[in-house]
């Protein structure tokens, strides 16, 4: 039995959290962010951005989410873009990876508090791997970006006529903005006038998916391109949920909207094929649009609810609950349909903490997202389909949207920040940070069990 006297002179516990590190470290690069773009020289206007205008943008941006209240090619000056990119980027990195990424350049070693935060951030799975996995991080991301920069840069100059220093601005901006799954674009109408143009579809959709695939996946495959048997389960669960997600994305959007003459209709078949990839890419969750989705029946938005609220892999630039957890959870109610004792993947046994994991994840998102959905129909009178698409793009850190969100009342954007700057750290991560030291239970109640179903 637990001495009392013992239990009130316990030391109390002055460990790192890094989760809550993580969350005021984003916090901090917002205000920064924010405080950049009110300056008069970051935006077109006389006196400069709103702090609601600067606020949102800045924690899309670090958010990689894509949601704007203003015109990103033309509220913006080329220092409002360049911030804008910065946020895009650091916050792709991690605001706390990139941090520690500096420290690695400086004194050439992590601390420990460091290497902690770094292994929360990228759901690193031990200690000894962060320092390597930081490294391929950027090394990785660059890379990937390097190239889809070429690739576009080429296109502007070459098929669109731009001179090559806007060429190459316009080539870095969306490589960094695509692999990142931002999805800020530099043109008001996204990609809808690059609608033909399967050049700048499938770069920008490819270095989409390679981000959301998530980085230690990434760096598997970078490591191990030929010899399967060395993935791990998330690899694995990951290289099997995207394409099939994205096959399923691609013919349900493709199906709905085929001849609907505001979207796809008005496109020849393989561009229709085309375009319906894209969207399907998008929303994985990078919300570039190359059709408008203003226009698109109420039957997409709901599959495009489904594949928002998925997101993409885990560790990476996605968002949503992870194909991952949605993965899990497909296999726990497989085993319980087949009454099976345990759940296995690849000859490997699922941790029961997982499943506990996977359920909390669901719930919580799936929580946030009703009662946001519920609090902006009071806000507004707005439909049902179009706030639910809404919420679900902000917390899935797509960026998608009907066209609603410039018009939304000052509260609702602020539940809408709330929601971005929540998607981006993952559920767990962000109730972890705000709750209080977890409280040790040295005992353990007796079992019983509920009627389910």
């Amino acid at each position: 039995m637990l001495d009392p006297v013992a239990a009130r002179h316990r030391p109390v516990d002055h460990r790192p959290r890094p989760a809550r590190t993580v969350f005021l470290g984003f916090a901090v690069a917002a205000v920064l962010g924010t405080l950049s773009l009110m300056h008069p020289a970051a935006s077109t206007g006389q006196g400069g951005a709103t702090p609601l205008q600067a606020l949102f943008t800045a924690v899309s941006a670090l958010c990689v989410t894509g949601l704007v209240t203003v015109d990103t090619a033309t509220f913006w000056t080329p220092l409002g873009h360049v911030v804008i990119m910065a946020l895009i980027q650091v916050g792709g990195f991690g605001v706390m990876t990139f941090a520690s990424v500096v420290g690695l350049m400086v004194v050439r070693k992590l601390s420990l508090r460091s290497t902690l935060t770094a292994a929360a951030e990228v759901k690193s799975l031990g200690l000894d791997d962060v320092r390597h996995l930081v490294r391929g991080v950027v090394r990785i991301s660059l890379l990937i970006e390097a190239v889809a920069a070429v690739i576009l840069t080429l296109r502007f100059a070459l098929g669109y006529g731009e001179s090559w220093p806007r060429a190459l601005w316009l080539g870095v901006f969306h490589s960094v903005s695509s692999f990142n799954n931002a999805g800020f674009a530099l043109f008001s109408d996204s990609l809808i006038s690059f609608a033909d143009d399967g050049i700048i579809l499938l770069t920008l959709s490819s270095a989409t998916v390679l981000g959301g695939l998530g980085f230690p996946v990434i760096m598997q495959l970078w490591r191990y391109p030929a010899t399967p048997r060395r993935w791990s389960m998330n690899t694995r669960l990951v290289l099997l949920m995207t394409p099939l997600l994205l096959a399923l994305g691609t013919v349900y959007i493709t199906a709905i909207e085929w001849t609907n003459p505001a979207t796809l209709g008005a496109l020849p078949p393989a561009q229709r094929l085309l375009n319906g990839l894209t969207m399907s890419v998008q929303t994985r969750t990078s919300g570039f649009n190359s059709v408008d989705v203003g226009a698109m029946d109420p039957a997409t938005w709901l599959g495009m609810d489904a594949l928002m609220f998925i997101g993409g892999g885990p560790a990476g630039t996605a968002g949503g609950i992870k194909v991952t957890t949605i993965a899990v959870l497909f296999l726990l109610a497989l085993g319980e349909l087949r009454g099976a004792g345990a759940v296995t993947v690849a000859g490997k046994r699922l941790s029961r903490a997982v499943h506990r994991q996977a359920i909390t994840v669901v719930m919580l998102a799936a929580g946030l997202v009703l009662a946001a959905t519920t609090v902006l129909m009071l806000l507004t009178d707005l439909a049902l389909d179009q706030i639910l698409f809404e919420v679900t793009s902000a917390f899935g850190t797509v960026g998608l949207s009907t066209g609603i969100t410039a018009d939304l009342p000052g509260a609702a954007q602020l539940i809408i920040i709330a929601l971005m700057f929540i998607g981006r750290l993952g559920p767990i991560t962000a109730a972890t940070a705000l709750a209080l030291r977890p409280r040790t239970v040295l005992y353990e109640l007796p079992k019983e069990r509920p009627i389910i179903g």
